[in-house]
């Protein structure tokens, strides 16, 4: 979306938030912040590797967005979507594209971090507090790139959530309506101060027992504050460090099933198979998600020998699954 639309809609937004007889004075700075925060996020895209192993799930090439954090060019997005990368681009409003590399990806809380290697002539926008938010702020999502677009948004809830592929975050946020250009999308105040980051698109944004409501899933930027001088000076946080075997799970009413086990991963390697019921991981009985990848990342080293119990057709089977450290899985362009 151009800059100037971009920006009429920030300001409408706010104006929309704010009582008719407010002062002038605040108006028109909330209608700044909005704006800056509409112009730093960019559009996104990147390329993977050859080999890559990602691009199985994620495809070779993909399109999100970014948002400047930093004066330096720094772009905080989602990890996913610069997984294995080889190229990087970052997209202005005004279709300026700028060669990036790959700063960190953090397998513990999904975030990636990117660096323009060309000014980007923009402002960063502030990290607010996620913890702050309240069931009924006012909230701006913003992506980037030529398909761009901000709209309203409001809190639905606010969660620990377990993903199926050995991930979890706590205290995610849910946001409505649900939108399409989630990836790597901006979640702001009505102070332009950014809250999250977009992950995913779900259909229970008020949670599994209050009944359908799609939506979107954004991880906290208060994740982010303790691990970001970390990110940038090792790639990664200390705590994605962890064990991974290389299974996609699902789980459904009590029970924890393998839904996908990836290609020479150590589960396959193991002899592990899709349809498996995982019953206990290290002798201690699991029937969340949350469960299985805490007991999963709780040994002492991320190469350990992990003992999974299992169901297949029936029969009870135990397997010893050599965990490996999942940083050392991925591949990267040479250089990086």
């Amino acid at each position: 979306m151009h800059g100037e639309l971009r920006r009429w809609m920030a300001a409408g937004l706010c104006g929309l938030a704010l009582a008719a007889s407010a002062a002038e004075s605040p108006i028109e700075q909330q209608s700044r912040a909005l704006t800056r925060a509409s112009d730093a996020v960019l559009g996104l895209r990147a390329q993977a590797v050859d080999g890559a192993r990602s691009v199985r799930t994620l495809g070779a090439e993909r399109r999100g967005s970014g948002v400047l954090i930093g004066s330096d060019g720094l772009v905080l997005t989602i990890g996913y979507l610069i997984l294995e990368a080889e190229q990087v681009e970052l997209i202005t409003d005004d279709d300026r594209r700028i060669p990036a590399r790959v700063v960190g990806y953090d397998v513990a809380t999904g975030f990636g971090l990117v660096q323009a290697l060309a000014p980007l002539a923009l402002a960063p926008v502030p990290l607010g507090s996620s913890a702050a938010l309240a069931a009924n702020d006012a909230l701006v999502m913003v992506s980037g790139g030529e398909n761009g677009a901000v709209g309203p948004a409001r809190l639905a809830s606010r969660r620990a959530f377990s993903g199926y592929w050995e991930y979890h975050v706590d205290g995610a946020l849910f946001t409505a309506p649900a939108r399409s250009d989630h990836s790597g999308a901006g979640l702001f105040n009505l102070q332009g101060e950014l809250l999250g980051i977009g992950s995913l698109v779900v259909s229970d944004a008020l949670g599994a027992e209050a009944g359908r409501m799609p939506g979107n899933m954004f991880v906290p930027v208060d994740l982010l504050k303790p691990i970001l001088a970390e990110l940038r000076e090792r790639g990664s946080s200390r705590a994605s460090d962890r064990a991974w075997i290389g299974v996609n799970c699902i789980e459904n009413a009590g029970e924890i099933r393998i839904a996908r086990v990836a290609d020479d991963s150590p589960a396959d390697v193991a002899g592990l198979m899709a349809g498996d019921r995982i019953l206990r991981i290290d002798g201690v009985a699991v029937d969340k998600l949350e469960g299985l990848w805490k007991h999963l990342w709780a040994g002492s080293s991320s190469e350990r020998a992990v003992l999974l119990e299992i169901e297949r057709d029936g029969v009870r089977q135990s397997f010893t699954v050599q965990s490996v450290d999942r940083a050392k899985t991925l591949r990267r362009a040479q250089g990086i």
